[in-house]
């Protein structure tokens, strides 16, 4: 595939690289905001890891240039009714995720599994904590947003997430920190007065977001439609 990256950060450097070790061409790298539709026209792909407010115009002009998208980008999912809305317009193809990482994938379904059998131990409350590099705009990340809509839907006694709050109420907590040097990790913790139980995901490096997200675009190459990877790792 020949493969536009939108974002040339840290992650856009390691997409170029993982790219060409799957034996696909970088066709252009946007890294500013003033591109147009016309800069995809020779791209059979595009991978957005930009900002929170380009995110959903980049989107756009991808649909624009019929050049289906993955979107790494977090930060925008008040718009994503829109998205979905253009996506069933202009005939496109888009995946866009929190997280492309395998393992944070399979994080997300155990989550999911274990939050339908502590729904019914209602001795146990339930918080999330995240950590990630000082350079992560969006706060809490995307992945801990994911996880706790999750959990949302599988237990009763809450009724949304709240961020770094001194009173959550009947809202599920999320514990977001940012430090030096830290990939990304997620954790969920159950907690009862007698005993605590947790299940954590951490990243080592950026490579599994990296070559997940290349993955991600050679399933959604030819294809047509809204996916996610849930599609991708088939569960």
């Amino acid at each position: 595939m020949k493969i536009a990256l939108i974002g040339y950060g840290k992650m856009g450097k390691l997409l170029e690289i993982k790219a060409k070790e799957r034996n696909h061409t970088i066709s252009k790298i946007l890294k500013n905001k003033n591109w147009t539709s016309q800069d995809l026209m020779d791209s059979d792909m595009a991978i957005d890891f930009s900002s929170p407010d380009s995110a959903v115009d980049n989107i756009h002009k991808a649909f624009k240039a019929n050049v289906p998208i993955v979107v790494g980008t977090t930060g925008w999912n008040k718009d994503f009714d829109k998205v979905k809305n253009w996506c069933n317009e202009y005939n496109g193809a888009i995946l866009p995720s929190s997280n492309f990482s395998l393992g944070v994938n399979i994080f997300f379904e155990m989550n999911r599994q274990l939050s339908k059998i502590m729904n019914r131990q209602k001795s146990y409350s339930v918080k999330i904590r995240e950590t990630h590099h000082t350079e992560k705009v969006d706060s809490p990340s995307g992945t801990a947003i994911t996880t706790a809509e999750i959990i949302l839907e599988e237990m009763d006694h809450y009724s949304n997430w709240l961020s770094n709050s001194s009173n959550y109420g009947n809202n599920l907590p999320i514990i977001a920190k940012r430090q030096e040097g830290v990939a990304g990790t997620h954790e969920v913790i159950y907690e009862s007065k007698i005993d605590e139980l947790s299940i954590s995901h951490k990243a080592k490096n950026r490579d599994g977001f990296a070559i997940g997200a290349i993955i991600a675009a050679e399933f959604l190459y030819n294809k047509k439609g809204l996916f996610s990877m849930k599609d991708v790792v088939k569960f």
